[in-house]
Parts: C-alpha cells; structure tokens; sequence
C-alpha cells in the first residue's frame, strides 16, 4: 500500500473521528462531567500521552524566547479554544456546531490581512461577506431540541469565537512548527495548556461522581481524549506531509456532513431550512476565500 493510500487513509479517519466527536461530546456533558471539567480532562489524557510518545522522538530544546510564542499558542490553540467549544457545543447542537467550525478558514483570512497584511481580492471579500452571512444566520437562528440545546443563539456564538481563536492558533503557530519536532512543540503546547485550564476545570473534576458514570461514558471521554485530540492530530501530521492541500481541506468540509450524519443517527440533532441554508453560505464563502489566486503546482 503506497503512502499516499495510507495518508488518505489517514485524513478520511481524522474527519470521522472529529464528525462523531460533536455528538460524543455533546452526550458527555452535563451528565458525567460538566464542560470545564471535561476541558480538563482532555488536556491532560492529551498531555500526558504527548509526552509518552516524545520519548520517541528527537530531544529538543526549547529555546527561552519561543516559549512566550508557544504559551499564545497554548492559549488560542488549547485553552480558550477548548473552553468556548465545549460550552458552546454544551449549549448548541451538534450540527450548528460543526457548521461554524468550518468558517476557520475565513477568519485566517481576515487575520493574514490585518495581521500580515495579506492583499484581499475582490473575490475573497466576498467569500468574506457570504461566509459571515451564513455564521450569523445561524448564530441568530439556528435553533434545536430545546431538551439538548438550553441556549443555541450563545451557544453558536461561543463555538464561532472557538473557530476565531484557532484561527489565532493558526497564525500565532506557524514559526514554530517549522522550528521544532511536532511532538516537541505539542508536548510543551498542551503542558502550558493544562496550567490555563486547571483554574476553570479543577472543581468540576473534584465534583466529578466517577463510581456514578457507566462503561459507556468512561469510553466516550476516553474516546475524545485518544482519538478527537490525540490521535486525529498525529494522523494528521502524516496526511498533510503526503497530500496536496486542497485535498486534505476536502477532508475538512466533510466534518459537518460526517457529524450530521452521527448526530441524526444518534437522535441528537436534526436538519431543518436555516441549518441547510447557512451551511451553504459557509461554504460558497470558504470556497471563495480559498480558492487560489493563481496557479500553483503541488507535488504529492
């Protein structure tokens, strides 16, 4: 089996386990743990198993003044990016939540712009334009099971800003991953996260009845910490070291098919004219913004 085959292999896996993970997670919480405390939790499963598996590779130094840069990321990559999601997603329904995850690459766009100063052509503006259309759309109207989605309108908003601050995660850790081994840099990324998120998340994990949560739950939490945090980035990093990159962003607008297709399967969502709607805007602006300028040639 040739390698392309197997990073192929790799992307169609990191799109499953990320489109079962809105739901997954969305029945984890409030019941067995609230969403600080799962915040929590996930960090340091993923934490902990970052550091098993750098044993494995290259021993790095970190020098002294990448680690300010590494802690931004650890904030807008780990911790503010987990604590939004996770309350939103707790808030909201799975499919909203997945649909607003894909505007990410707007945002970068808007960002390499200010921040990089990026020239926008007129057809990335109004990718821009169509995009936020369809994230506030269903920011204001996508509704759900009232039983399962307590505050949809803040609960969209809080995992729009999720998609803003891994945007920042985007631009902020761009050097460094050309600097350093990715286990090197995750290993400290997520160390420096869990410091953030012990203040918000320690209670809720004290509060935590673990004789109380069934088999089922303990797999589910096991499920996001092994294989929606941890496994899907080091399968990953092989997919888009072996594919194109507009191949592996097609693995990307999958998610919100995938999730759908889980969330509907397991009762937790449904699909009604707004959801369909907006997810179309987002995606003819995510289409407009990414669609390359001029021709490039990419090697697989």
């Amino acid at each position: 089996m040739s390698r392309r085959t197997l990073a192929l292999i790799a992307a169609s896996f990191v799109a499953i386990f990320y489109g079962a993970n809105f739901s997954i997670a969305k029945d984890v919480m409030p019941h067995y743990v609230q969403p600080y405390g799962f915040i929590l939790l996930r960090v340091l499963g993923t934490a902990i198993l970052f550091w098993l598996i750098g044993f494995l590779g290259p021993k790095e130094k970190i020098q002294k003044k990448d680690f300010i840069r590494i802690a931004g990321a650890a904030f807008f990559g780990v911790a503010f990016n987990m604590l939004t999601f996770f309350v939103g997603l707790n808030l909201t329904t799975p499919i909203s939540a997945s649909v607003l995850m894909v505007t990410a690459p707007i945002i970068v766009m808007i960002l390499s712009a200010i921040f990089l100063k990026e020239k926008l052509r007129f057809l990335k503006i109004v990718g821009i334009l169509v995009g936020l259309a369809g994230t506030l759309l269903i920011i204001l109207y996508g509704k759900g099971n009232h039983l399962t989605a307590t505050n949809p309108t803040l609960g969209n908003f809080l995992v729009f800003v999720n998609a803003a601050s891994y945007a920042c995660y985007i631009i902020v850790v761009k050097k460094i991953t050309q600097k350093y081994h990715p286990f090197t840099f995750m290993k400290w990324m997520y160390t420096i996260g869990l410091v953030l998120v012990l203040p918000f998340g320690l209670h809720e994990v004290l509060e935590m009845t673990p004789e109380a949560i069934p088999i089922s739950g303990l797999l589910k939490i096991g499920y996001v910490v092994l294989f929606a945090t941890f496994g899907t980035y080091v399968l990953n990093i092989f997919a888009i070291r072996e594919l194109k990159p507009t191949t592996v962003a097609v693995f990307i607008y999958l998610q919100p098919l995938l999730a759908s297709v889980f969330a509907i399967a397991l009762g937790s969502d449904s699909l009604d004219t707004v959801k369909i709607f907006a997810a179309l805007l987002i995606f003819v602006g995510v289409y407009l913004v990414t669609k390359p300028t001029e021709k490039v040639k990419f090697q697989d």
